[in-house]
């Protein structure tokens, strides 16, 4: 049993940039596949699947190199925690590296990133930091 199933999956992600591997696989739930969406959406992963298997659906990152071999995603971080939340309004989302990384924060309108968010002035629960 996992205690913060969004830490466990950046460090399933972060372990297999480290090792090159060239997809993650981990149990499924519903923000681990919008996080998911929002990382092919910015062009952090190539894609992602989820599996129809039971009792419980898994969840595929197809994880993305540059033409190096170098991971496109260079660091994660996880802001806000179970023991310690961390809440945003619109206009103090911090930016990540100057612009060059992303937050997904949850709003009231579902997962987005911090920019998007920053567009729609709303405020919310900022979970991580991808760059």
């Amino acid at each position: 049993m996992v205690n913060d199933p969004i830490a466990d999956m950046l460090t399933r992600i972060r372990n297999a940039n480290l090792v090159k591997q060239k997809q993650v696989v981990m149990p499924s739930s519903k923000i681990k596949t919008s996080i998911a969406a929002i990382l092919a959406e910015e062009g952090f992963i190539d894609g992602y699947a989820v599996t129809e298997e039971t009792p419980q659906p898994r969840l595929i990152l197809r994880l993305k190199y540059t033409a190096q071999g170098r991971p496109v995603i260079s660091g994660l971080d996880r802001v806000s925690r179970p023991g310690r939340r961390f809440y945003s309004g619109s206009k103090e989302i911090p930016w990540v590296r100057s612009g060059l990384g992303i937050n997904i924060v949850s709003t009231p309108k579902g997962l987005m990133t911090g920019r998007k968010a920053r567009r729609e002035r709303l405020g919310g629960e900022i979970l991580c930091n991808i760059w």
